[in-house]
């Protein structure tokens, strides 16, 4: 069995066939899957989908590109729905250079916000990193995120910073790029941290994993990521799976 510790099944991509997506996420062999709502409507579609779904959890909270948006009543209404027991996580929260809607400033300050809030909620936190990564760390760092520790979630920095990250109480999550055939930073990432410090996702519907790049995704395809992970540390995916799942009930407490 799997865990799917990050998938977006509150994306309007799932309006149509939700349900036989589900279906053949159970027929992969997928025990759980960890829906994150960024936004107020993913927020809200996220904690219908906990209600209504017994293997699926929430994490809640607001992304970096759109850190402008977010207000002081957004968080106090995160930190409200976070006594749900069905939300596990905050976030995703962090840093995203990439993309220019909101200021570098303010992400900053919204993500400080976020780990504040996950202290205050005893929450693990779901960091996204993009193009960021020096003051992403320094922040997690001056912030005292260890405390709670989390997810970096679709890691695409150095062994380096993966080490460093761990030592701070972060697990280290892949998705579809570690089967990418000219993506060699995931792969060296898949062999270089320690098994008990790794998770598997699928960002779904975003990052398909081969053969399937460029296609929507979905929460069955996690299977392909393990597979290619078991396969490049050389051990079984049966070791892989069980270890990746028991790491994920560990942080999320499910």
């Amino acid at each position: 069995m799997l865990i799917d510790t990050h998938v977006h099944l509150n994306a309007d991509q799932y309006d149509d066939d939700l349900e036989e997506v589900l279906e053949r996420a159970e027929s992969a062999g997928i025990e759980k899957m960890v829906v994150v709502g960024f936004d107020r409507k993913t927020i809200e579609r996220t904690m219908e989908l906990v209600e209504r779904y017994d293997n699926v959890y929430g994490v809640i909270g607001w992304h970096p590109v759109d850190a402008i948006d977010c207000t002081e009543a957004d968080l106090a209404w995160i930190e409200k729905l976070s006594e749900h027991e069905k939300i596990v996580g905050i976030g995703e929260t962090g840093l995203d250079y990439h993309w220019d809607k909101s200021p570098h400033d303010v992400q900053k300050e919204v993500f400080k916000k976020q780990i504040a809030l996950a202290k205050r909620v005893d929450l693990p936190i779901i960091i996204h990193n993009r193009e960021a990564t020096e003051d992403c760390v320094e922040i997690l760092k001056s912030e005292g995120a260890h405390e709670i520790g989390g997810i970096m979630h679709a890691f695409s920095a150095s062994p380096e910073v993966a080490d460093e990250v761990i030592d701070m109480n972060f697990y280290v999550s892949l998705g579809g790029p570690v089967t990418f055939k000219n993506a060699q930073e995931p792969k060296e990432i898949a062999k270089h941290v320690p098994l008990d410090r790794l998770l598997v996702e699928t960002d779904a519907p975003y990052l398909a994993p081969h053969p399937y790049r460029g296609k929507r995704n979905e929460p069955a395809h996690v299977k392909l990521v393990a597979e290619k992970i078991a396969d490049l540390r050389e051990i079984s995916y049966e070791e892989l799976a069980k270890q990746t799942t028991l790491n994920a009930e560990r942080l999320f407490g499910i």
